[in-house]
């Protein structure tokens, strides 16, 4: 029996609800005019547990509801707490319809597998040649909806990347890769508990340290370790069957002129199937390449790869670390580009030591 985790969405279940009831509160709407910082879907989310929010909003938030911006923080451990108690008056009950579950969960899976079977198929060439943009791609491969709920074209591109004549032959296509075993590495990737339990764990410790520093108190120095040391941070394993489930550290501050600075940020990313063993997360914290990858966005880098053409890089500089898109001009010679700032890089002639590859994005 697969296991479906129905609440893979919600990474940060928080009290921020309650304590906006305590005090008569009625509308997220009303509680957002006290917080000019935080836009109205940013805070909707962080109060949904959908993304995690930072230690400033939290500072913010506990002003606002009159608390300590710790009390708004929720153990994930504790026996008494219940995700599905705690969802119930956010979200609805669970899904009842379980088959839809489990469609939208084998479809994740099944995309996941067919990228980790092409290296070709990188996220820029699927936005490229498919259509998919990197935000979907994210949301299609965490299992958001079956396919039934996409819309048109999103339908379009999958079935021409599974290569289906219509839905129903791609659905065919899907359930028989599951009943053939395809997706038994990836399947407890897509919505096993376990993995949302580590990543809600993880952040919600590093919140509490950064709360434990006063608002406005120098930070620690942190000295950046180059990327032929990130694999001193061991990532958090776990097995699932045969599966087993990395979650690689992620690092990332922004730095003017578009750089990174590779800081630790206390959280984790999940790596994707053949992520080699230095393969670390990286925030971007704003965006560089344009709309079609948001600041938002966590990469999973892999300094044991070399980027290819059609995918993204990450170089270091002196300064920090560099997001650049690569492709290759008439001659055949690789350039990585960046949009914010306007830079073309000759990724060719780096020391490609310095040069490692993008291997997937995460958006929350």
């Amino acid at each position: 029996m697969t296991e479906i985790d129905c609440h893979r969405s919600l990474v940060f279940p928080n009290r921020i609800r309650k304590f906006r009831k305590q005090l008569n509160i009625g509308s997220l709407l009303e509680l957002s005019d006290r917080l000019p910082t935080i836009t109205y879907i940013r805070l909707s989310k962080i109060e949904r547990g959908e993304i995690f929010a930072r230690a400033d909003e939290l500072r913010a938030l506990g002003k606002a509801l009159g608390v300590e911006p710790d009390d708004l923080l929720v153990d994930v451990d504790d026996p008494d707490f219940d995700i599905a108690a705690w969802a119930q008056p956010l979200h609805g009950a669970a899904p009842a319809d379980a088959e839809e579950e489990l469609g939208a969960v084998l479809l994740a899976a099944a995309l996941r597998a067919r990228r980790g079977g092409d290296p070709a198929l990188t996220i820029a060439v699927l936005e490229q040649d498919y259509g998919i943009a990197p935000v979907v791609l994210s949301r299609i491969e965490n299992a958001l909806k079956p396919l039934g709920r996409w819309n048109g074209d999103v339908r379009a591109a999958l079935r021409r990347l599974f290569g289906a004549a219509d839905d129903a032959a791609l659905v065919a296509q899907v359930e028989a890769m599951h009943a053939r075993g395809d997706l038994a590495p990836v399947l407890p990737l897509v919505a096993n508990p376990e993995i949302r339990l580590a990543k809600s764990r993880a952040r919600i410790a590093a919140l509490h340290e950064e709360l434990a520093v006063p608002a406005g108190a120098a930070p620690v120095p942190q000295k950046p370790a180059p990327l032929a040391q990130t694999a001193a941070e061991e990532p958090a394993e776990s097995e699932t069957g045969t599966a087993r489930i990395r979650l690689l550290p992620v690092f990332g501050t922004p730095l003017p002129e578009g750089l990174i600075a590779q800081t630790p940020t206390g959280a984790v990313v999940e790596a994707p199937r053949g992520a080699g063993p230095r393969a670390y997360g990286l925030r971007l914290g704003r965006p560089t390449l344009g709309a079609g990858l948001p600041g938002r966005a966590t990469l999973v880098v892999d300094p044991d790869r070399y980027p290819a053409t059609g995918g993204l890089a990450v170089v270091r500089e002196e300064g920090g670390l560099r997001v650049l898109s690569v492709a290759a001009d008439r001659h055949g010679r690789m350039l990585g580009y960046s949009e914010s700032p306007d830079l073309e890089v000759a990724i060719d002639a780096l020391e490609p030591s310095t040069v490692a590859a993008v291997l997937s994005a995460v958006f929350e």
